[in-house]
């Protein structure tokens, strides 16, 4: 019995399978773990970098669709004449042949020849979306018409427009440049 008492006193009674629960696990213990363990933390990695993928297309294509618009402004300045311009060149070519023409031509000719370049240059103002603004007789609407000053008529309600000094013109609605005009005002009776 000595030699048991011994052995109690010297070392503790070791349990046929003990535990410690404060060990740190052992990479054998990965290897028993089980998988439902691992799938979540792979399928969340799997997830970030598919948004992680999706982010960097996303800003690609967010770069190139500001490139591309950048692109479109520019080539919308340096060619939104285009139309316009190639509509002048048979006014331009008008006024040359008029020029032309001139040297052999009576004075009904003469007149033909110049008023020819004019309607061809009206026709192409119209086609581009210029629309003249003409107010002779028209009330006077100060959106339109800049009054130069103002008449007194006996002739004409007040506020009419009853000269043009120069034309306005609009283009696709849009104002270019106010009519100016002469404005009717009441007349002043002298007694």
């Amino acid at each position: 019995m000595n030699g048991q008492s011994e052995q109690t006193k010297n070392e503790p009674a070791q349990p046929d399978e003990a535990v410690d629960h404060d060990a740190e696990p052992s990479d054998n213990d990965d290897a028993e773990a089980p998988p439902a363990e691992q799938d979540p933390l792979a399928a969340l990695q799997s997830k970030a970098d598919e948004n992680w993928d999706s982010y960097l297309r996303a800003s690609a294509e967010l770069e190139n669709v500001r490139k591309r618009a950048a692109r479109d402004v520019e080539n919308a300045r340096k060619f939104a004449l285009d139309r316009f311009a190639g509509e002048l060149l048979a006014v331009v070519d008008g006024l040359e042949m008029g020029i032309l023409s001139q040297e052999n031509a009576d004075a009904d000719q003469l007149r033909s020849v110049r008023e020819a370049p004019l309607k061809l240059l009206s026709t192409t103002l119209v086609r581009c979306g210029v629309a003249v603004v003409d107010p002779l007789g028209d009330p006077f609407d100060p959106e339109l018409h800049e009054a130069m000053t103002m008449q007194p008529s006996a002739d004409v309600e007040p506020g009419t427009v009853v000269t043009v000094f120069q034309k306005g013109y609009t283009l696709n609605g849009r104002l270019l440049r106010p009519a100016r005009v002469v404005v009717a005002q009441e007349a002043v009776d002298q007694e």
